[in-house]
C-alpha cells in the first residue's frame, strides 16, 4: 500500500529526499507523515503534512527538513538538508488513507526506509 524510498549512506551535512507513495483503493488522503525509530528507541513524529499542507516538524529538525505532498500522486516527500550522524535512523512514512467515500480513514506504514549519516 505504501512504498518508501530514498534512503542511503551519506556523509555529514549532505542532503537526502525521502519519498512514500501510497497506491491500491484510495478516495482520499488525509494526513501524511514521517517517523524514524532507533534500536532500543521508540519511533518518532519527524514531520507531518495535513491535507490542507499544514506542517509541524521535531525540533530537532527545524530548519533542516522540509516535508511535501503531491496530491495527485498520492505521495509525500521529506527533503532531508544538512544532515547531522543523530539523524540516523530507519525512516517510516504513515499515511491516513480513505479507501471510499462510506469507509473511514485508516493509517498505514511504509516498510521503511534505512538513512545513515557518517561523521
Amino acid at each position: 500500500q505504501l512504498q518508501a524510498s530514498g534512503g542511503g549512506l551519506v556523509q555529514a551535512g549532505g542532503s537526502l529526499r525521502l519519498s512514500c507513495a501510497a497506491s491500491g483503493r484510495i478516495f482520499s488522503t488525509n494526513d501524511m507523515g514521517w517517523y524514524r525509530q532507533t534500536p532500543g528507541k521508540q519511533r518518532e513524529l519527524v514531520a507531518g503534512i495535513t491535507s490542507g499542507g499544514r506542517t509541524n516538524y521535531a525540533d530537532s529538525v527545524k530548519g533542516r527538513f522540509t516535508i511535501s505532498r503531491d496530491a495527485a500522486k498520492n505521495t509525500v516527500y521529506l527533503q532531508m538538508n544538512s544532515l547531522k550522524p543523530e539523524d540516523t535512523a530507519v525512516y517510516y512514512c504513515n499515511v491516513q488513507i480513505q479507501g471510499s467515500w462510506f469507509s473511514n480513514p485508516r493509517d498505514y506504514w511504509g516498510q521503511g526506509t534505512l538513512v545513515t549519516v557518517s561523521s
